[in-house]
């Protein structure tokens, strides 16, 4: 059986390439350290070589994106067969036939023609980008969404992701976006997981994700990639998103590279001529946003730690707050924040602005071990000034335009809401329906709340709604005409009915 042999390093084919979707008179295969990379070839339905091919040393290769067909003299069939289903290449002889696929060129794992990466301008991030170049033979196109990080996480990011080898950096400002159309519905459904969490990173992950699965679309993309590892909740809130584009190719790196930690990152960082970011290195995971920042790592890993003071960024310590309280006035259409104090804000600078005044009173701080989606216990520290303000006020209106039974239907349907955009399943016909539910029965919940911020605390000290179902004349404990105190001896009688049932049995009654 022929056998294919190693070409030499310094050998190149030339190839005279004929196909409708190139105009490109020639392409070359280029053979490196024992290699066989596709340098140019993206589009060409057919491939002739009329150059006799010596040796090979292995084609070889995990897909492509190559349709068509080539031929190639010298008895090498070379057959690109349809998208996705790799290349094929085979060697005729008297004794025999070798196949081996191969990808297209350019990356050690596949050939990918470009690439959107999630980017922060981090470390990892920063590393991610030489890795796809070399791993995929790609394009890279750093895209960094503003939630509400900070300006400082946006400071020098296109110099950053040119240095690591990007060709371009997309930045969108979703602010807006995602505090009317992810917090907002959240905040009206009630959804907390677990108990406390009110799901801060899992809101942002969903907006970032679909806004990158429309810049791929912008750019001529043909995947996506994220620096989530392979323990975390995110991965999977990034890529059930990217299911939006059915299309895309996802790439993980953590799940794929050998890379274990910080000094093999600063490593390959180094060897790539990446440009390692200097900024001192927090001892915690960080994530931030508008609506919440969420601490993990480092002492915390232990839940029996208090965590250290110095750690809080948007909150002061409660018993550093002032001690004289402040009263907030929210205002609420529909179930969704609308003003403060009788003035309109946007969503985001709503939110904001209670951040500010929130972290003041030391509100919103959060400690709790949660389950992750992935099956491990987490311990996590969050800071939610804000949103906790808003939490409050439009649980204390609902209680005052929603009955019993409408409340306790909204209560259990936030829970399995609140799993539902943990798990990252936003875009899930379940969410969106009971998103549906809870615009519909909230329509009534308009109004205005009062709260006093105090040292840590939030309570209510007023509400009203012109949709009130409260009556003073009726819950008044003077006499009236619309209740007949005397009425409940029968209601009495017959809603204990079942016990008295049961206890006549047990006398023998």
């Amino acid at each position: 059986m022929a056998q294919f042999k190693a070409i030499s390093l310094s050998s190149s084919i030339n190839l005279a390439c004929y196909g409708p979707k190139r105009s490109d008179s020639s392409l070359q295969f280029q053979f490196s350290d024992y290699r066989f990379i596709f340098d140019t070839l993206l589009h060409s339905d057919n491939l002739i070589c009329s150059r006799k091919l010596s040796t090979f040393h292995e084609l070889s290769g995990k897909s492509s994106s190559l349709h068509g067909n080539a031929i190639v003299s010298n008895n090498v069939c070379m057959t690109l067969t349809p998208k996705n289903q790799g290349i094929q290449a085979v060697l005729s002889s008297n004794s025999g036939t070798d196949v081996a696929t191969v990808t297209k060129g350019g990356g050690l794992r596949g050939k990918l023609n470009k690439v959107v990466l999630a980017y922060s301008g981090g470390l990892d991030t920063s590393v991610i980008v030489p890795w796809l170049r070399e791993n995929y033979g790609c394009e890279v196109v750093c895209f960094t969404a503003d939630v509400g990080q900070g300006i400082k996480e946006l400071d020098g990011l296109e110099a950053k992701a040119k240095a690591s080898g990007a060709c371009q950096l997309v930045v969108k400002d979703l602010k807006e976006e995602f505090v009317k159309d992810y917090i907002f519905p959240c905040l009206r459904a009630g959804a907390i997981y677990e108990r406390k969490y009110l799901l801060g990173t899992s809101m942002a992950r969903p907006v970032i994700a679909k806004a990158m699965v429309d810049v791929a679309r912008e750019v001529g993309a043909d995947a996506v990639s994220h620096g989530c590892t392979g323990k975390g909740n995110d991965q999977v809130r990034f890529e059930l998103t990217f299911a939006l584009n059915p299309e895309l190719n996802v790439v993980a790196p953590w799940r794929e590279w050998d890379i274990t930690g910080r000094e093999d990152a600063i490593e390959y960082a180094k060897k790539h001529n990446v440009p390692v970011p200097v900024t001192k290195k927090s001892i915690y995971s960080r994530d931030r946003n508008l609506w919440h920042l969420s601490h993990e790592g480092d002492i915390l890993e232990d839940p029996a730690n208090e965590p250290k003071e110095d750690m809080y960024m948007m909150s002061v310590d409660p018993k550093d707050a002032p001690d004289k309280p402040q009263y907030v006035k929210i205002g609420i259409e529909s179930g969704i924040p609308v003003s403060l104090g009788g003035k309109t804000y946007s969503p985001a600078e709503l939110l904001a602005t209670l951040n500010e005044i929130g972290g003041k009173h030391g509100i919103g701080r959060i400690d709790m071990v949660e389950n992750r989606l992935v099956g491990m216990k987490s311990r996590g520290v969050y800071e939610t000034p804000g949103g906790t303000i808003l939490f409050n006020a439009v649980r204390e209106l609902e209680s005052l335009t929603l009955d019993r039974e409408t409340i306790q239907v909204k209560d259990s349907l936030a829970l399995k809401y609140a799993e539902l955009v943990y798990a990252g399943r936003w875009f899930d016909p379940l969410r969106e329906s009971m998103n549906a539910f809870m615009e519909k029965i909230t329509e009534t919940t308009t109004g205005s709340v009062t709260l006093k911020l105090y040292k840590g605390s939030v309570s209510v000290t007023g509400r009203t709604s012109a949709y009130s179902l409260y009556r003073e004349d009726i819950s008044s404990f003077e006499s009236g005409d619309i209740y007949n105190q005397a009425d409940a001896a029968g209601f009495i009688r017959l809603y204990g009915l079942p016990m008295r049932v049961r206890a006549m049995l047990n006398k023998g009654i």
